[in-house]
């Protein structure tokens, strides 16, 4: 199987020729880990594109504190202030474009630039290119972290909860402008949109169910119509307990998510993800297992997952990304596994 056809086959739950597999080229753990690290993921490889242009991070000498400790300040450009303390890790937002919603009448999103004329072109060529031989995934659709990134993540639970007409006015303009970056994707020919909003909490969703279905599924549905009217698939990001809308994201057309695999039984999630033909996108577990196991541990915990979501019968893949903080060993161990696998 090529590349591209393994990741479909996986996510039609038809049985694949190998693991498949997806590496994030993480840039706290390049920067971290450096060329050993670089060496091991060109070596393993993946199913969704060439890791040929992958280079180690450099961090400008301003980024660091006279103490020689990481340490930056950036605006970006949805108005957003930030304060990182761990390169390549998300940071810490310090300022907020609309914490007085009463900006929202002269605030706007950052513009999406609608593909025409040579930059399609150009675009369409680089994307069939990509799909000879790798699945393709373009977009990124954010409603809720987005809303926590414009204004503070507690009045925005409330508002949400109270169904407050600016909240509203506010997901609505996020929806309109994802829908730009969607209308590109599809243009592209791309293979799916990626979704990342995170729901859960460790124990429970931060909001309930019937909120989510109230106010975000409508906005959802809006933006994925498009999607499943061309045929092309939908990947759901979505940390915490999220297993209370699972049987949602399936009615919306979601293709395959990406849950926090410690929080769940994965007998009964494989069971219940194969009921509902929604692929696992797998990752060892980054909080615990990464910082803390043993490399034999590490080994153990991804032949185990292999095994109990039947990945080679398809509905799964492998996801593999290094944050700062993972014992060498650990990573080491992590990738030689996958390269085991893969064999």
């Amino acid at each position: 199987m090529l590349p591209r056809e393994r990741v479909l086959a996986a996510l039609a739950f038809q049985p694949v020729d190998k693991i498949p597999l997806q590496l994030h080229p993480s840039p706290g753990g390049l920067f971290e880990h450096g060329q050993k690290m670089l060496d091991l993921m060109l070596a393993l490889g993946h199913d969704f594109g060439s890791l040929d242009g992958v280079r180690l991070p450099e961090a400008p000498a301003t980024d660091f504190d006279a103490d020689g400790r990481y340490h930056r300040f950036t605006t970006d450009e949805w108005g957003t202030s930030w304060e990182y303390r761990l390169y390549g890790v998300w940071g810490h937002r310090i300022g907020y474009p609309l914490a007085d919603l009463a900006k929202l009448d002269t605030w706007r999103p950052p513009a999406v630039v609608r593909l025409t004329g040579d930059a399609l072109a150009q675009a369409q060529a680089a994307g069939a290119a990509h799909r000879r031989t790798y699945y393709h995934i373009s977009g990124g659709v954010s409603l809720f972290e987005t809303m926590q990134s414009l204004r503070p993540f507690e009045d925005v639970l409330i508002e949400v909860a109270q169904d407050a007409p600016g909240i509203n006015r506010l997901a609505d303009m996020l929806v309109e402008h994802y829908a730009a970056v969607v209308d590109n994707a599809l243009a592209v020919g791309a293979d799916a949109i990626s979704v990342g909003d995170d729901y859960g909490t460790q124990k429970a969703m931060m909001i309930s169910p019937r909120t989510w279905r109230r106010f975000f599924k409508p906005r959802y549905r809006a933006l994925f119509e498009p999607v499943r009217a061309a045929g092309k698939q939908i990947l759901f990001h979505s940390c915490g307990c999220v297993g209370p809308i699972l049987e949602d994201l399936a009615e919306l057309g979601v293709t395959a998510i990406w849950p926090q695999l410690p929080l769940y039984n994965h007998q009964e999630l494989a069971a219940r993800c194969r009921e509902l033909r929604l692929a696992l996108q797998m990752h060892p577990d980054r909080g615990d297992l990464m910082q803390r196991a043993t490399p034999e541990q590490v080994r153990a915990y991804l032949l185990r997952l292999v095994e109990e979501f039947a990945t080679l019968q398809g509905g799964s893949w492998l996801y593999l990304e290094v944050d700062p903080g993972f014992p060498w060993e650990n990573v080491k161990a992590m990738y030689e596994t996958a390269l085991e696998l893969r064999a």
